[in-house]
């Protein structure tokens, strides 16, 4: 047990930025970002000693961490949503990092699903991947991806 042990902690030392883009994507508020991040990594726990394939690791904790993050947001009505980026990194966001601030705040507004996909395609997926990690053909991604690009432009054209 404790060799799992060690071998769970380097993979999450290895691992833990995943969790820290997915709760960048679904979540805004500090408490509800370290709150998901435990679930997740409880998920994680919960599921590592039957991980089958170790040589995909980066895919299983993004589909955990997804998941547990979509989850999380049902589960949760009592979570609040505002239309921007909180005013403390409001503050902190640098000309250098408009582009990134204005890409968030797009993403922000995707469904749970869609999120997910363009996390997975600006982290440099394969549609095969992403379509393994999110559960849909790879065909489908492939129309996602590109009706989200347009949507995503569009919003950062105004």
């Amino acid at each position: 047990m404790e060799h799992l042990q060690k071998e769970f902690l380097k993979i999450l030392a290895d691992y833990q930025g995943i969790i820290h883009k997915v709760n960048l994507i679904y979540f805004r508020s500090e408490p509800d970002k370290q709150d998901n991040f435990q679930e997740i990594v409880y998920q994680l726990w919960r599921s590592f000693p039957t991980l089958k394939g170790r040589d995909k690791l980066a895919s299983w904790i993004y589909a955990v961490a997804i998941n547990t993050s979509i989850s999380k947001i049902r589960k949760d009505s009592k979570l609040k949503y505002c239309d921007s980026i909180p005013d403390f990194i409001a503050a902190e966001q640098s000309e250098s990092n408009e582009n990134y601030h204005k890409l968030v705040e797009a993403l922000y507004r995707l469904n749970e699903v869609d999120k997910s996909i363009m996390l997975l395609y600006l982290e440099d997926y394969s549609y095969e991947e992403i379509s393994d990690i999110v559960g849909i053909s790879a065909s489908n991604v492939g129309v996602k991806i590109h009706r989200l690009k347009v949507q995503l432009q569009k919003q950062l054209n105004n």
